[in-house]
């Protein structure tokens, strides 16, 4: 009898520990206790993904943990650079936009310009360059990223698939050639060319059911020539 009641005096001490500590949310009966959010930034990546479920559980926002991993927790005392959305003063942006399949392009340009507006760009600051189609405005971007005039430069076209192989070649040759120009420049050169099988897809992608592309390139624009700028010029 006594082993069994050593064992049993064991097992009761070790849930009494277990009841204890405030990381077994298996037996803490307080669970809202689990975490602070002034400690949560000094957690580590290897228990950021733990400590998210946590504070799932306990009604709190995940990505507020996950905001303060990523500032303090995951990279100890790294910097973490960002571009604004915000801090627009000053900034240039130019637009090349592809003329063939303009039912479509027009529209991507105005979700752009709008979106320019509503975070504070002056319309003095924004330059339209109107090219013939998709497959000519990476060497455009290009001149114009190399200017030294703009801090972002937006791509927009529509390449739509047709009966023949021309669709791969153009859209192809528009991506890869957007990506050079901005290597190139040294200016972020935002890819805005939609590639749909159909006009149904690109009018749905250009203000329909699924938004506006060109808004969405503009956003990037933005926070590209700010994070350029303001960080890595």
């Amino acid at each position: 009898m006594a082993p069994f009641a050593a064992a049993t005096a064991t097992a009761t001490g070790l849930r009494s520990t277990l009841s204890l500590s405030p990381r077994n949310p298996r037996f803490d009966a307080a669970p809202k206790t689990l975490l602070s959010f002034s400690s949560s930034i000094a957690v580590s990546s290897s228990s950021s993904s733990s400590t998210a479920l946590v504070a799932a559980r306990n009604g709190r926002s995940i990505s507020a943990v996950a905001a303060a991993a990523a500032t303090g927790g995951a990279g100890g005392g790294a910097r973490r650079l960002m571009g604004s959305l915000t801090n627009t003063s000053g900034l240039r942006f130019a637009v090349v936009i592809a003329r063939f399949n303009e039912i479509v392009t027009n529209r991507l340009l105005e979700g752009a310009l709008e979106t320019f507006r509503r975070y504070s760009v002056r319309e003095e600051d924004i330059t339209v360059v109107s090219v013939p189609g998709s497959f000519e405005i990476p060497v455009v971007a290009q001149q114009l990223g190399k200017s030294g005039d703009y801090h972002a430069i937006l791509c927009i076209g529509a390449v739509i698939r047709g009966d023949t192989t021309h669709y791969d070649a153009v859209a192809n040759s528009a991506a890869s050639g957007v990506l050079s120009a901005g290597l190139a420049s040294g200016v972020p050169c935002i890819f805005g060319v939609l590639t749909c099988d159909d006009m149904e897809q690109a009018l749905n992608r250009a203000g329909g059911k699924s938004g506006n592309k060109g808004a969405e390139t503009a956003l990037t624009a933005i926070e590209m020539a700010s994070l350029f700028k303001h960080h890595l010029s």
